[in-house]
């Protein structure tokens, strides 16, 4: 017996039919060969502020950097290259050119130990307070330098109420300078730390490794980077450094005056040509030192990419 099932309303046999095919899948829309889609970086707006954001950097960076460079250039050698070469290497120069190098090389030596070890202890040691230890690392950022020579003036001065006298003397320049510099090193170190891995410290201890051998074969090499352009850093910002140094240093030439101070004392006695001269040198010095760093932290960077 046969059953009809009829289920249009105008009595089709609906099983006699074929079944429905499934809905085609929406096609995405197609875009015209004449009408390409646009990146975002090629857009009508990026292709007119590319130019004028290039533009202000220039000029900018033209009227605040380069423009005072060239004249302070032009100046120094008004007189020719002897009359600079005579500048620069005349005894009190090179006296205070001497003062200002070995300092600042023995205050970024202070600070890459130092500023490591803050780092370390800020990063690594949970203790009441560290929030504000951490805050006041950036105190020599935002205090204006002449504040810190008084500070240091009235603490380590003749009337010392601690019994140390570090006026005019060369190890007041060393605490001076490594006030104003100490927070490159510790800034350059506490990002390292924190992203360091610290289940190979683990591993290491685990294989019999002390404390030592660990932070010395595993931890150090990955802090040796930051440790380097901290301590440049340092380094670079203390040969410039005046303000810190003006009153407790005591300005005696030969012996604690620096080549900032020695500047200012030949722009009062009016010799500009002088003072232009010394501080291109100091500026050579500067700029050197940066271009080291820059070069170090490239091919620091080749090497992760060859590795990786």
């Amino acid at each position: 017996m046969t059953t009809t099932v009829t289920g249009g309303r105008d009595g089709t046999d609906v099983s006699a039919l074929p079944p429905s095919a499934p809905p085609a899948p929406a096609q995405p829309p197609t875009t015209s060969d004449s009408e390409p889609p646009r990146p975002a970086g090629r857009s009508g707006l990026g292709r007119v502020g590319r130019p004028l954001g290039v533009g202000i950097v220039g000029l900018w960076l033209s009227v605040i950097v380069l423009l005072p460079l060239a004249a302070l250039t032009v100046t120094s050698f008004e007189d020719g290259w002897g009359g600079f070469w005579e500048a620069v290497t005349a005894p009190v120069a090179l006296a205070s050119l001497k003062v200002t190098i070995v300092t600042a090389v023995v205050v970024a030596l202070v600070n890459a130990v130092m500023g490591t070890l803050i780092a370390w202890v800020l990063v690594r040691d949970d203790f009441p307070g560290r929030r504000i230890v951490n805050a006041l690392i950036d105190l020599p950022f935002a205090l204006p330098t002449i504040v810190a020579s008084i500070v240091l003036l009235s603490l380590y001065g003749p009337n010392s109420p601690v019994g140390i006298h570090l006026n005019a003397t060369q190890p007041g320049l060393v605490v001076a300078l490594a006030f104003v510099t100490l927070p490159f090193v510790v800034r350059s170190v506490q990002p390292v730390l924190l992203e360091a891995d610290r289940e190979v410290e683990e591993a290491s201890a685990s294989l019999g490794a002390s404390s030592w051998v660990t932070f010395r074969r595993v931890v150090l090499p990955t802090l040796t980077p930051a440790i380097i352009s901290g301590t440049g850093l340092a380094f670079a910002r203390a040969i410039g450094e005046y303000g810190s140094v003006v009153l407790i240093g005591g300005n005696i030439p030969r012996e604690t005056q620096v080549a900032s101070q020695y500047i200012q004392q030949q722009v009062e006695i009016d010799r500009p040509v002088n003072a232009a001269a010394v501080s291109v040198a100091l500026l050579a010095i500067a700029f050197v030192t940066l271009a080291a760093l820059r070069w170090y932290a490239g091919r620091g960077l080749r090497r992760e990419e060859d590795s990786a």
